[in-house]
């Protein structure tokens, strides 16, 4: 049985409806444990305690990703079992990265306050630097439909976008102090969608105005940090603090949240959706960390799954739609992978 509560809030003279559907009997010990396990593999990154983090798997079905601690990029080769690393600059602090269409690898340098270009074949670097000395940490990173780069900035409180063409990059402050812009995706229009991770709001930018819209969430105590986009433009975000899975519909306004498996302690982050509309995943909170699936259209948990290394804490994750795989790397300095039914 939900708990259906409507409310209304008021946004920039607008009133919005919103329809808050909290879970009030969550699944039991015996239930959780009746759900079906998916299979995990986790390859051991050689490089000890770096942290290995936000894979991205490209055209050739090699998976990228960054050793925040070790100041590189790598790739494997999950065929082989093959790591190879490119190195960075001592102090990048890289923090994410995502692939395009050429093979042209880009990063977030979150401690050298820059976007970074990797051609592969050569190991050649440019280096595209913030505009303005106060976004200083640049953290996630998401194609726009444009030879474009969307991004936030935790610290510094923007939203940037590069323009690859021209390598311009544009900042675009928040209006919420200290609003720590988190994970982001881009919406059903082609616009990017954010968490503020220091509020209990998500955003979005016009991409007309490069103007931000945000959008506060039913509980002041929510702090969402990951976010996914379902097939019918309903966003979906994991609240870190109280251990919710929520959705919003930006059509409607409406707002619909579920309690984890682990309830309160689940601390749920790195999250993503697969080609299904089931949003997967992961409860930091619990050790071992434990993999989550839930069906959006039957409104329904039907996957639980202990992470084999234990995963110390999973913070981003990735679906790869042609091999019907979950990507991520864990703080047990791993990468792994998750075959989905």
């Amino acid at each position: 049985m939900y708990r259906l509560h409507q409310t209304s809030t008021i946004i920039i003279g607008l009133i919005i409806p919103l329809v808050l559907s909290g879970c009030t009997n969550h699944p039991t010990k015996a239930e959780a444990a009746s759900l079906k396990p998916v299979e995990i593999k986790e390859w051991q990154v050689p490089w000890d305690q770096t942290r290995p983090r936000d894979p991205y798997v490209d055209q050739q079905q090699r998976v990228w990703f960054v050793g925040q601690g070790g100041d590189y990029i790598a790739v494997l080769d999950p065929e082989l079992g093959q790591f190879h690393q490119f190195k960075l600059g001592p102090g990048t602090g890289p923090h994410n990265l995502i692939v395009d269409k050429e093979g042209q690898v880009w990063y977030a340098g979150n401690r050298a306050a820059h976007i970074g270009k990797l051609d592969p074949s050569t190991g050649k670097i440019i280096k595209y630097p913030m505009p303005d000395p106060k976004a200083h940490d640049p953290h996630t990173l998401v194609f726009g439909h444009d030879r474009d780069i969307w991004f936030t900035v935790q610290q510094g409180n923007f939203v940037g976008h590069l323009d690859m063409a021209t390598g311009k990059i544009q900042l675009i402050p928040l209006p919420t102090a200290q609003a720590r812009p988190y994970g982001m995706v881009l919406g059903p229009t082609q616009s990017p969608w954010f968490t503020e991770f220091g509020s209990n709001k998500l955003g979005t930018v016009d991409q007309a105005t490069k103007t931000v819209r945000e959008i506060p969430l039913s509980r002041n105590e929510t702090r969402p940090r990951r976010l996914g986009v379902t097939s019918d433009g309903v966003i979906w975000y994991v609240d870190y603090a109280e251990g919710y899975l929520g959705s919003y519909n930006a059509k409607t306004g409406d707002i619909q949240e579920w309690l984890a498996p682990g309830e309160a302690d689940a601390k749920p982050y790195g999250m993503t959706v697969d080609d299904q509309d089931r949003v997967w995943f992961v409860e930091t909170g619990a050790n071992p960390n434990r993999l989550v699936g839930f069906d959006t259209r039957t409104q329904t948990f039907m996957s639980l799954t202990d992470i084999p290394s234990g995963g110390g804490s999973v913070r981003h994750m990735v679906y790869h739609q042609p091999t019907k795989t979950l990507w991520f790397g864990t703080d047990a300095n791993t990468i792994g992978r998750a075959k989905i039914p």
